[in-house]
């Protein structure tokens, strides 16, 4: 298949752009690197542009017969979203309807959108299925809700047919180490006690000793990076294969979560076999941190077919490891 990335010089899009080439497709990245990284761009043709350039859209669009395009070009930090919602909503909804309506004009009837579990805000129960009421508590989980409602009336309407894909925290990296992590700022836990490891950053804060899980730290789902890709390149297949039609929503996650100081345990065991250790530090309670997030993903492994190969958490951590050893020089 011919197929366009939006965001495909980030994290996620980059790993996904990698399966997708390595899988015989010809793939097209469009980036306005302004937290994505030119170097990423390891797989697949750069573009470097914005989704509110419409003109740029037509003309992609004009010139490539995509049959698919998958959408990672959203600002996805919830603290940021709440003191700029402005940048939010410009981003990740007016600026996706840019790329939505140009798929229309130009027939491209398949879409996969990188969703998030922020579309549920605060549970009311756990594991957390597609069931479960969406009440987004922060500008950046309705960003999303947002579009994925559209995304629902452009199948009615235009006969788009889609997939929203959500998920808490992916992790881990490349297993051949060729591609990785890379936020700045950095606010993923992984990383950042990584970082903490490698001499990057000087410690890692965790921020509340009391919830009630069994350790008292809060639970996470982590999923890892390439099996969070293979579940985008399983929904196109599917939407593909006309078995189904409409706006589809999957939940993706490892279905039992991990602690906080679960990660920090399994991450102190890797590092120390390169004589790494790291300094823990004790913070307050964050507001607006649940004890227990994690994710059903039941119906995608049902209905897409969907296994999980990096599941084991140690296995995470030594694919991070790796990566992060190569940007701390170690």
């Amino acid at each position: 298949m011919k197929l366009l990335v939006v965001g495909g010089a980030g994290y996620i899009g980059s790993h996904m752009c990698k399966l997708l080439v390595n899988a015989g497709h010809e793939v097209f990245v469009l980036d306005n690197l302004s937290t994505g990284f030119r170097d990423s761009v390891k797989y697949g043709r750069l573009v470097v542009g914005d989704l509110a350039d419409v003109n740029l859209l037509e003309s992609l669009f004009g010139e490539y017969a995509f049959d698919g395009v998958m959408h990672f070009a959203a600002n996805s930090l919830v603290g940021e979203s709440m003191t700029n919602p402005a940048k939010y909503y410009r981003n990740n909804v007016s600026n996706t309807l840019n790329l939505l309506d140009v798929m229309v004009r130009n027939e491209v009837k398949h879409f996969i959108f990188s969703s998030t579990a922020a579309t549920f805000g605060e549970p009311e129960y756990v594991p957390i299925d597609e069931m479960h009421p969406q009440k987004p508590i922060n500008p950046y989980g309705s960003s999303k809700l947002m579009i994925e409602r559209i995304l629902q009336d452009y199948a009615e309407a235009y006969g788009l047919n889609s997939v929203s894909l959500r998920y808490f925290n992916a992790c881990g990296a490349d297993p051949e180490g060729e591609i990785g992590e890379c936020h700045d700022p950095e606010t993923y836990l992984i990383p950042l006690i990584l970082q903490a490891a490698s001499g990057r950053r000087k410690s890692i804060t965790v921020f509340g000793h009391d919830y009630a899980t069994e350790d008292g730290t809060c639970i996470r789902d982590y999923i890892h990076i390439n099996d969070l890709c293979s579940a985008h390149a399983l929904a196109l297949d599917y939407i593909r294969s006309g078995k189904e039609q409409g706006a589809l929503a999957f939940n993706l996650g490892n279905g039992e979560g991990f602690s906080v100081q679960q990660v920090i345990d399994v991450v102190e065991s890797v590092v120390g076999e390169d004589g790494c250790s790291l300094t823990v530090e004790t913070g307050e309670r964050r507001p607006g941190d649940p004890a227990v997030l994690v994710a059903d993903a039941s119906k995608a492994k049902a209905v897409l077919n969907w296994q999980p190969a990096f599941a084991d958490l140690e296995t995470i951590v030594r694919h991070a490891w790796s990566w992060e050893k190569q940007l701390a020089g170690l």
